[in-house]
């Protein structure tokens, strides 16, 4: 195994404090590594190596990327981040939902052009095509998933054991295949947020969860905050994981199960102070997410 995959390994080692770690040699130049781990903030620096390249696939819990502006990146269950080993110096990580499971496929440039998967013999993909796309200004290239790349990251897990190696190298072809052809539009990468806007995101997501009673509207938050409305939309989103409306829902349910175990209230009573004006309504809701009426709820 060469230098730069070994201080690779001792970052991987460095993320992993409270979860399982595999590392597999797929070909030469390229490993993959399986990441579950639970950590607190953390700061990962390393030799800028710009022949290396990462690709990192979140597939649960959410991996934050603190760059050195200030600024923010979020990446979510389906999305994944490709860079260089120098472009990531000094950055800065987090799990704010305290889990992360996800993937990392590590390449070094140089032995995969000496040493190139035999598929890949004549593909130029490690000679002209990633060193052109993602070495020569040392960015950041931060992806949303789509159903093709699900159906690629997917099948590296959940594999029979002794067909999960093939499975692993077939499929790491493949994601090199599609990167290699893909084009870097706007909508297909993911926004880098100022500290600002999350820190009015944050705000944001106090004050619904303090006036849970009340129906604040986004066109109403967007004046209060001077965001715009799509904006806002978006990087709630991306700072907690789901939509707005589907957040603050999965809380308003959590505090109405709460009172319902700790509270004499009545329904119509809970119903108001979760923001439903209609207890017919929010015992529908109720039952949607429970799989359980209001009233048998408390019971059980």
């Amino acid at each position: 195994m060469n230098k730069e995959l070994l201080k690779i390994r001792k970052d991987v080692e460095k993320l992993q404090q409270k979860g399982i770690n595999e590392i597999i040699p797929l070909y030469p130049g390229i490993e993959l590594c399986y990441l579950t781990l639970s950590s607190d903030p953390l700061s990962v620096q390393h030799k800028a190596m710009p022949h290396m390249i990462q690709i990192n696939y979140c597939k649960a819990g959410q991996m934050v990327w603190e760059m050195k502006n200030g600024n923010r990146i979020y990446l979510n269950p389906g999305d994944f981040s490709l860079h260089t080993m120098k472009a990531c110096t000094d950055s800065v990580l987090s799990f704010p939902s305290s889990i992360y499971q996800g993937l990392t496929i590590c390449i070094d440039l140089q032995e995969t052009v000496r040493n190139p998967p035999e598929l890949l013999k004549d593909s130029s993909i490690f000679e002209i095509i990633f060193p052109e796309n993602f070495c020569q200004d040392d960015s950041t290239v931060f992806l949303a998933g789509n159903e093709q790349t699900e159906n690629i990251f997917s099948a590296f897990y959940n594999q029979p054991e002794m067909l999960k190696l093939p499975y692993q190298r077939i499929k790491v072809l493949e994601l090199l295949l599609y990167l290699s052809k893909i084009e870097f539009i706007p909508q297909n990468k993911l926004t880098e947020y100022q500290s600002e806007l999350i820190e009015n995101i944050h705000k944001i997501h106090d004050q619904l969860l303090q006036q849970m009673e009340q129906r604040i509207t986004i066109e109403e938050l967007s004046k209060q905050y001077l965001i715009n409305p799509t904006t806002l939309k978006n990087a709630f989103k991306s700072v907690y994981g789901t939509s707005l409306a589907a957040h603050i829902k999965e809380h308003r349910m959590g505090q109405a199960a709460k009172m319902l175990k700790e509270t004499d209230m009545t329904i119509a009573e809970i119903a108001q102070a979760v923001g439903y004006n209609s207890q017919s309504k929010f015992t529908a809701t109720f039952k949607a997410h429970f799989k359980v009426l209001p009233k048998k709820y408390r019971k059980i």
